[in-house]
């Protein structure tokens, strides 16, 4: 009979123990951390994330195409092409960063705000040495628009040339 009170009396203190913890953890899941500023937005840039929904007017960055081909090129050939867009929005626009998807992709962009009504451009060189058939790179553009990301996709094919005879 002593062991059934000791066997009731362990499966209540891990009752007891369970829901103390359970507790903690939605504590702490719930709190938010004021002091370290912690935020969850995805570009911490003025105007960006934090502001939907508010009255604050918004960029809007409206490119004519977001993919271009180059068609065939030759192995160890540098293409480029400019991919250009409009500030449709009603506030200024911000490029806080463009990334090609590798080093053989480089993008080049203003970092000076463009106002509503402005155009800009992003200019993107491909190096097509150590390349070879059908190549698909993106170059992914981080602003203080909403959305804040847009991915930009250049493709080409890399024709590698026959070697010299001797």
């Amino acid at each position: 009979m002593n062991g059934n009170k000791l066997f009731n009396f362990t499966i209540q203190m891990k009752r007891v123990v369970f829901f103390i913890l359970l507790s903690v953890a939605i504590v702490s899941c719930s709190q938010h951390d004021e002091k370290k500023g912690v935020t969850t937005d995805l570009v911490n840039s003025p105007g960006s994330a934090s502001d939907v929904g508010s009255d604050k007017p918004h960029p809007i960055i409206t490119f004519k195409v977001e993919s271009h081909d180059f068609g065939k090129i030759t192995q160890g050939e540098k293409v480029s092409y400019s991919f250009k867009f409009k500030n449709t929005g009603e506030g200024d626009l911000l490029i806080t960063s463009a990334q090609g998807s590798c080093g053989c992709t480089v993008p080049h962009y203003s970092d000076k705000p463009l106002a509503p009504g402005g155009e800009g451009a992003i200019d993107v060189v491909f190096d097509s040495d150590d390349k070879k058939g059908i190549v698909k790179k993106t170059v992914t553009v981080v602003t203080n628009a909403i959305p804040s990301t847009k991915m930009l996709t250049i493709t080409t094919e890399v024709i590698v040339p026959d070697s010299e005879s001797k």
